[in-house]
């Protein structure tokens, strides 16, 4: 009997201690499933906040969501941080023919760009498409993205828009066509950024000439921008602030002058029915030299009034 109690005993002891080795082993095989389902949890969420921020743009600047007005003011930040990351420039053109500012006694809100009709015009920056309107004696055919980095960017004066209201964009979709619609006196691309409804400068952030942005973000401060809107105008501006958006006889090369920029860079305009090599015979230079400077393939296909620089 006191055998049979002292082997039972043995076995009731060595049960008890198997029980937190097996809680180990299953805590052990748990592990990794844990992690893995951290991961998707991860995943999961990263796809959800990106998807709330694309269906809803810089929510912690504005208010509201409008598809009735151009721009409304709002109360500005003290300070924030604009990323220029991931941008497409609106437009091939290096040629400015209208600053930012004061302009024949009234303030220009944007800044003009020499484009042709039909030109194509993209998103600067993903976003979503708040505006598509025509304004007869204004923008004309004009269209209004509001984008994830806190910026609104207007596209005024053109000749189509290829957008919808509501619409989802990314950099670089096409949205318009480069035309001469509303209160315009020639063919040209009058682009606007604001923040919180208030027009900045573009070329605070957008060096046209280089075709670039002028860094990876652009820190904004209330109590300096309008001084270093000034700033800005002189060095990625034109001479003439009250040049007309329309003067055809624009000398191209020189529109526009900044420092590292060869000021000797000569540009053609594409006429029904050229090609690269015609071109490249006409300006004493070789097609692949052309297909360099401009970023083109062999395959591209050339567009009537499209402007080619050709050394």
């Amino acid at each position: 009997m006191i055998k049979k109690i002292k082997i039972f005993t043995i076995l009731a002891i060595t049960t008890i201690c198997a029980l937190p080795m097996k809680g180990q082993d299953l805590l052990a095989r748990q592990a990794p499933v844990d992690r893995k389902m951290k991961a998707v949890d991860s995943v999961a969420l990263q796809r959800l906040i990106f998807t709330e921020n694309f269906e809803s743009p810089a929510e912690d600047l504005y208010e509201d969501w409008s598809n009735k007005y151009a721009h409304h003011e709002t109360a500005l930040p003290d300070s924030f941080r604009i990323s220029l990351k991931d941008f497409c420039m609106p437009t091939t053109s290096r040629v400015l023919t209208s600053n930012f500012g004061a302009r024949w006694g009234r303030q220009h809100k944007g800044l003009d760009i020499k484009v042709y009709i039909g030109d194509t015009i993209r998103a600067a920056f993903s976003g979503k498409v708040r505006i598509v309107r025509y304004e007869a004696r204004g923008y004309g055919k004009y269209v209004v993205i509001r984008h994830h980095n806190g910026l609104e960017t207007i596209y005024g004066h053109m000749s189509k828009q290829l957008v919808t209201e509501d619409q989802e964009v990314r950099a670089g979709d096409p949205i318009g066509l480069g035309g001469n619609t509303g209160r315009s006196t020639g063919s040209h691309l009058h682009f606007e950024t604001r923040l919180c409804g208030v027009a900045l400068n573009p070329a605070l952030m957008f060096d046209f000439r280089n075709q670039d942005v002028v860094d990876d973000y652009y820190m904004f401060h209330k109590d300096s921008y309008q001084r270093e809107s000034a700033v800005a105008n002189r060095l990625r501006g034109v001479n003439n602030s009250g040049l007309s958006s329309g003067d055809d006889d624009i000398e191209m090369a020189n529109a526009a002058p900044v420092a590292n920029y060869a000021q000797e860079s000569r540009f053609h305009k594409v006429k029904k029915g050229e090609t690269l090599y015609s071109i490249a015979r006409k300006r004493g230079t070789s097609v692949d030299a052309i297909m360099k400077l401009n970023h083109l393939k062999k395959t591209s296909r050339l567009q009537p009034g499209q402007i080619l620089k050709y050394n």
